[in-house]
């Protein structure tokens, strides 16, 4: 079930500038995407604990990258639907991503994973290391 948001005028203003964004992008030669992430109250270039307002629901990259940037809310416009409808495969990546490593199109294959381990156990014993 859905939460009910409540959807405020600055809302849809900034989801319109994404909008306006997207249509930019598509006059000057790019894709029919845009957005805008704001911080209290303003747009800014990136911070933790902001809102994402974006023409098109995050592709599997954006979206990834929005879990790391720890954003708290994401506004889209059109769905991963609308975007297939016109070419765009990012439901094809998601699809992708929820099967087993070995039915997927591109191969997966894990090797030295007793070595690589060594990286992860120095990791873990910095005491000055960045938490993500």
């Amino acid at each position: 079930m859905e939460k009910n948001y409540n959807v405020t005028e600055q809302d849809k203003a900034f989801m319109r500038e994404a909008i306006r964004l997207a249509n930019e992008s598509c006059e000057n030669g790019g894709g029919p995407f845009g957005a805008v992430i704001v911080k209290d109250g303003e747009i800014v270039a990136g911070a933790s604990n902001s809102v994402v307002y974006t023409s098109c629901e995050p592709c599997p990259l954006c979206l990834s990258a929005f879990y790391w940037a720890h954003i708290k809310k994401i506004y889209y416009g059109n769905s991963k639907k609308d975007a297939a409808d016109i070419d765009f495969a990012d439901d094809f990546i998601y699809t992708e991503l929820a099967k087993p490593y070995h039915l997927r199109n591109i191969p997966m294959i894990r090797i030295l994973s007793d070595e690589a381990i060594s990286t992860f156990k120095k990791w873990t014993a910095k005491s000055d290391k960045t938490e993500y």
